[in-house]
């Protein structure tokens, strides 16, 4: 049988999102690091695959070759509904990502028709009238306004995704949703009648993401945040089940990495840094020096790593990342950091990490591809969109890893993930 939804996310830390999402709602779930070679040669066991691609700040032809190499994978492996995940802070520019790759995708599964909704409301992303809101506050608002790559300045995701599109981009309002799924579909109808191509969907509640699932069962396409995963496992018959997240127990040592420069993410760091926990800066002006930083790193980590978690980071606030950027470049200080933070996760990896935090979406994309890491089985969920994860190694052993949005998690995530894979999976 082939798998039920196959999902295209556009960066790491998303796909876990995703993924997490889905088993919590059913469905077994396996995440693909890049598209495979070839085809799909072999059944796939898992309900839903999730291809993780870094393609969110990549150019918009690099990011729609990418999408459908991934689409024309999951088409051989049997997907039934295709669903591309994107932030659930609608990361982009006005020349992509988001608007080329769904249509891209639009074209090539013959459909004239989608809807886009990266709304997730247990984390606080909201959509009201079409406006995205980041908890009480809109988009423009947030902290994603400051963000280095995809500053997002304008909270109305119509306009937005129109100035993205060739396509005319509607609205279904709160009120068509919450009146279910066949007002929805209805509403899809007017649309189409009306020259719509994609339609923002408000969702300010689970509820409304459920009736929304139901309402695009039959959609060659989806676009969305994670979110909208927790309406269409019931759309084959998938009820949640703890089974569906097991992992094998977890051993060795323990670490975070963080390359995130969100707002979230700094309050985690800093309440790692109270707690007295040891951490290890990593400064981007120091490795464009020429000092061997991930060496100094990987030194201390030898020193700590028997009392861990131990914390690599290259966090700061908006203002001293500016700083260094200005010094540096955007590109090439985030590349460095990278790069850097890459190497540490290789080396403690090679000291006995079996257990890993990484927070940040280029982080995330960096660590899994330096560690070989090609697929990932989906665990039990730390907070709204972060789960556990665990990736087969050389020589048979197993590492728990962690793909953190930046954006995620409470103060104490980094502390609170080692206690719940105790809690769920020893």
């Amino acid at each position: 049988m082939g798998i039920r939804l196959g999902c295209i996310a556009d960066d790491f830390t998303g796909a876990t999102d995703l993924a997490n999402n889905l088993v919590r709602a059913g469905m077994r779930v396996v995440q693909l690091i890049d598209v495979p070679p070839g085809g799909a040669e072999e059944p796939v066991d898992a309900d839903a695959v999730v291809i993780a691609l870094k393609s969110r700040t990549v150019p918009a032809a690099d990011a729609v070759e990418a999408s459908l190499r991934a689409l024309a994978w999951l088409r051989s492996a049997g997907a039934e509904q295709i669903y591309f995940k994107y932030c659930s802070t609608f990361d982009s520019t006005p020349a992509g990502n988001i608007g080329p790759v769904a249509e891209a995708l639009m074209d090539a599964l013959g459909t004239d028709f989608t809807i886009a909704t990266p709304a997730f409301p247990d984390n606080g992303r909201t959509v009201f009238k079409g406006h995205l809101f980041v908890g009480d506050v809109l988009l423009s608002e947030s902290g994603m306004r400051h963000h280095p790559l995809t500053p997002m300045t304008d909270p109305h995701l119509v306009s937005v995704l129109g100035a993205q599109t060739t396509r005319a981009v509607g609205l279904i309002d709160h009120t068509v949703v919450g009146s279910g799924a066949e007002a929805v579909r209805a509403r899809i109808d007017e649309l189409r009648a009306q020259g719509a191509g994609i339609a923002i969907a408000d969702a300010v509640s689970n509820d409304d993401l459920v009736r929304l699932g139901a309402a695009v069962q039959g959609l060659p396409l989806v676009t969305a945040g994670s979110g909208l995963a927790i309406g269409l496992p019931a759309n084959w018959g998938f009820t949640p089940s703890h089974a569906a997240a097991q992992l094998p127990p977890p051993g060795g040592h323990r670490a975070v990495i963080s390359g995130s420069v969100s707002t979230a993410t700094n309050r985690q760091v800093l309440e790692f840094l109270r707690a007295g926990r040891p951490a290890f800066s990593v400064d981007p002006l120091r490795i464009a020096a020429g000092e061997d930083v991930s060496g100094q790193a990987l030194a201390f980590a030898e020193s700590h790593l028997a009392d861990g978690p131990v914390l690599f980071y290259s966090t700061e606030a908006p203002e001293a990342v500016r700083t260094v950027q200005s010094k540096l470049g955007a590109g090439e200080a985030g590349e460095l950091v990278e790069r850097t933070l890459a190497r540490v996760a290789q080396g403690l990896v090679e000291r006995g990490v079996r257990q890993l935090v990484v927070a940040g979406g280029e982080t995330s994309g960096a660590v899994v591809r330096a560690l070989g890491i090609t697929g990932l089985r989906i665990g039990p969920q730390i907070d709204p969109g972060v789960p556990w994860c665990a990736a087969p190694l050389p020589g048979g052993d197993t590492l728990h890893i962690t793909l953190k949005s930046g954006n995620f998690g409470g103060p104490a995530f980094f502390t609170d993930a080692f206690a719940l894979l105790d809690r769920e999976v020893s």
